[in-house]
């Protein structure tokens, strides 16, 4: 579920475009906020950042509005390769619709949870809630609905969801309550929006050809070994990253 195998990034954007336009949005407003630092920039951060007194005056925008903003570079690449992993199987899944309003959703519920048991001045930005929000999503498959999910997957997930929430408490500078909040929301949630779903399948392809009909992928096994193997080492990649991560943070 989460080797991507897309022979482009028009392909990839034809086949999952909620999960590419939710990246080339964040990735565009932190262009022009961090920069370019445009007067533009400016005021988007101004009147979009996560501020519990402003939300507490009737600025209640801003709990969406701060999924869209990051903080920093490697903020904003990181969410948008997590996004890249795991939003596709569920876009596909759920539907773009159905999985706009649960991406949205989850990090409503972790910034509204900072609202209400953050400090009253508390400023913050990104679209972590929403992230962990879809772990708890593939956790509950994980637990309760293993049809949906394969072992290989179940097996990442779950090391990936455990590390994350451990490094949630150790990494400094961390919103707390949108990661465990938007999991807790995508835990909740998912008995709801996985109802009558069918599980990824990564080998159904829209490609479209000169006569309108439906391409199929002959190679597809030999494609399923190799993306095996790929599994496994994207997966220690992927440790790799959020154990530096992790270390650099606490060091700096």
């Amino acid at each position: 579920m989460f080797i991507r195998n897309e022979r482009s990034i028009k392909e990839f954007m034809q086949l999952y475009p909620v999960v590419a336009w939710l990246i080339i949005i964040q990735l565009a407003v932190w262009f022009l906020t961090n920069f370019l630092q445009t007067p533009i920039g400016t005021l988007i951060e101004n009147w979009g950042t996560g501020v519990n007194f402003y939300i507490s005056q009737g600025e209640y925008w801003r709990l969406v509005t701060a999924i869209f903003l990051h903080a920093g570079l490697m903020h904003v690449l990181f969410n948008s390769f997590a996004l890249v992993l795991f939003g596709p199987a569920l876009e596909q899944m759920l539907g773009k619709l159905k999985f706009l309003v649960t991406y949205l959703g989850t990090g409503l519920i972790g910034n509204l949870a900072t609202f209400l048991l953050g400090p009253a001045l508390y400023s913050h930005v990104g679209a972590s809630g929403a992230i962990y929000g879809l772990f708890g999503i593939y956790v509950f498959m994980v637990a309760f609905r293993k049809q949906l999910i394969d072992q290989s997957s179940s097996q990442i997930i779950t090391v990936i969801a455990v590390i994350g929430l451990l490094m949630t408490f150790i990494r400094p500078g961390i919103n707390v309550y949108a990661h465990v909040f938007g999991f807790i929301g995508g835990f909740a949630i998912a008995p709801m929006i996985l109802a009558n779903v069918r599980p990824y399948n990564p080998w159904v392809r829209r490609q479209h050809v000169d006569d309108g009909s439906i391409g199929f992928d002959p190679n597809r096994w030999q494609k399923k070994q190799r993306n095996k193997q790929l599994l496994k080492k994207g997966l220690w990649i992927f440790l790799g990253i959020l154990v530096v991560l992790g270390l650099f943070s606490r060091i700096f």
